[in-house]
């Protein structure tokens, strides 16, 4: 029996668009490789945290289900791949994943059938990679299938955007592939906006996370340029941000982490090139998001001192070690970073994170504390990394012997901030 979607991995993306898909009406299959994850939705549980196991069990109901048969590809109208890529130590993001769903589809795809690459990607990479392998098929892109880019906007955590209110972008290797694709995303949300092409939707994805990366850095940079001067850039940002045209704002913090890391042009691995001259602002927003950790502990260092303390067996707090706020996801978030080096120097660390009950740093794992404010009142130094929708900031503000709050999230007076 014909589906009406597949969606190739089951993650905090692929998952959100089976949802949405699902209360639209029409006929959804999750297709990953991982068992566990399979027979886990299957049962109604769910590996993401922004979709609880009621939900699953609603989609469930309406007819979802989950597999890892490839022959399940071979019956869908639309293929929308949702593989991870994650960045490489480099910045080069690893396809592998996404190579091997392009040539599950192949081993299946049936004319007629639309295939879209919503995962993080450089321009090229829908043409010069996954078109060669589904041709394979013996189909012709174009022709017999259609084949579209349209990078993903999903946003964990976020209460006030999801699939139906955000505008879509999409982008095909012909005209007939983005009316295909269009069409699709049609029934899920709002407004779909067409790119000229692939390559074009791709870069979108390319200019928003180096947005925000670069406007970070900013943010950054006037963080220590601020402290330097006994400026509050608090008060700054909070004036700045009435200005209503030419200004949007922006907020430093301890670093930047999580899934959608900005992809830096001057390595376009899968074609074997590079742009030939260097991309300043993602190479600077790089270099300065990358040593806030470290200022992060040399700020917590000039605190202890003041207090006539050192940072070895300095008893240190960590509170919210994920990526971003109300979220469980750790991927490369900053807190490793600044856990890391706290460590290296010597001081005695505990985490408190409601979304995390194990954490490792340096290979070894750092203890979690059960009572949150006998914690912060115990500690030398309560460090704020991520401002979780449970903390009462002002009650740990008062609990705790010194709070740096990292993230301005505090009630101004509260605590130190970056």
């Amino acid at each position: 029996m014909p589906a009406d979607l597949v969606v190739i991995g089951l993650n905090f993306a692929g998952l959100p668009l089976a949802q949405a898909a699902t209360a639209a009406g029409l006929d959804v299959i999750g297709y990953d490789t991982d068992e566990l994850v399979v027979a886990g939705l299957n049962s109604g549980r769910s590996p993401v945290d922004d979709l609880a196991a009621a939900d699953i069990r609603r989609m469930l109901a309406s007819g979802f289900r989950a597999t890892g048969d490839p022959a399940a590809l071979g019956r869908a109208r639309t293929v929308v791949i949702c593989e991870p890529t994650p960045l490489a130590e480099d910045r080069t993001p690893d396809l592998t994943a996404v190579r091997a769903a392009a040539h599950a589809i192949a081993s299946q795809m049936r004319p007629r059938t639309t295939v879209i690459l919503e995962s993080t990607a450089y321009p090229g990479t829908t043409e010069e990679i996954l078109r060669p392998i589904l041709e394979t098929s013996g189909l012709t892109c174009g022709r017999d299938f259609h084949l579209a880019a349209s990078p993903t906007r999903v946003d964990p955590g976020n209460r006030e955007f999801g699939i139906a209110n955000t505008p879509k972008v999409v982008g095909g290797t012909t005209p007939a592939c983005t009316d295909a694709a269009a069409a699709f995303y049609n029934r899920l949300t709002d407004r779909v906006v067409r790119a000229r092409g692939c390559r074009e939707a791709e870069t979108v994805k390319l200019l928003e996370s180096n947005y925000r990366h670069v406007n970070v850095a900013l943010a950054n940079e006037m963080a220590v340029f601020c402290h330097d001067f006994g400026i509050d850039l608090w008060d700054v940002i909070r004036c700045a941000e009435t200005k209503p045209f030419g200004f949007q704002a922006f907020r430093p913090g301890p670093g930047v982490g999580g899934y959608s890391t900005p992809l830096d042009p001057n390595y376009l691995p899968h074609q074997g090139r590079t742009i030939g001259y260097p991309f300043r602002m993602a190479e600077l927003a790089g270099e300065i998001n990358d040593r806030m950790p470290r200022y992060v502990v040399h700020r917590a260092s000039a605190l202890l001192n003041e207090d006539g303390k050192a940072v070895r067996g300095a008893r240190i707090l960590l509170l919210g070690v994920t990526y971003k706020a109300d979220v469980a996801d750790t991927r490369r978030s900053p807190a490793r970073a600044v856990a890391a080096r706290l460590l290296e120097l010597g001081a005695q660390l505990c985490f408190h994170d409601p979304y995390v009950q194990q954490w490792n740093v340096l290979d070894r794992p750092v203890p979690r504390a059960c009572s949150l404010y006998e914690a912060a009142a115990d500690a030398d130094l309560t460090l704020l990394l991520q401002p979780h929708r449970t903390y009462d900031l002002q009650g740990l503000a008062v609990k705790a012997q010194r709070l740096l709050d990292t993230q301005g999230a505090t009630p101004a007076g509260a605590a130190d901030r970056l």
